[in-house]
């Protein structure tokens, strides 16, 4: 299983677009165990440890470095589908 955690400023709309795009992302690249999660990238400061990707804004994840042994993905346009997959197949 992969557990997945993706943040926004807010922990709002953006992070559950994200969230929704990056489960798409995964089952394209043959993950169908996943276990995902949304919020603000402060609750994230506290709950990434428990994650193996973090995905975020490139402007909000250097807040979350050295908070998981897990991955941390940062992206420059979070409804670019294209990005999220790629830089997904990177850390899998």
């Amino acid at each position: 299983m992969v557990k997945v955690l993706t943040a926004c400023g807010n922990g709002m709309g953006s992070s559950m677009v994200i969230k929704m795009k990056v489960e798409n992302a995964l089952r394209q690249l043959g993950v169908t165990d996943i276990q995902s999660a949304s919020c603000s990238v402060g609750e994230a400061k506290g709950l990434a440890a428990g994650y193996d990707i973090v995905v975020a804004s490139n402007h909000l994840i250097k807040e979350l470095e050295g908070r998981t042994k897990g991955h941390l993905v940062g992206l420059d346009n979070l409804m670019d589908d294209n990005e999220i997959k790629t830089k997904l197949s990177q850390v899998l």
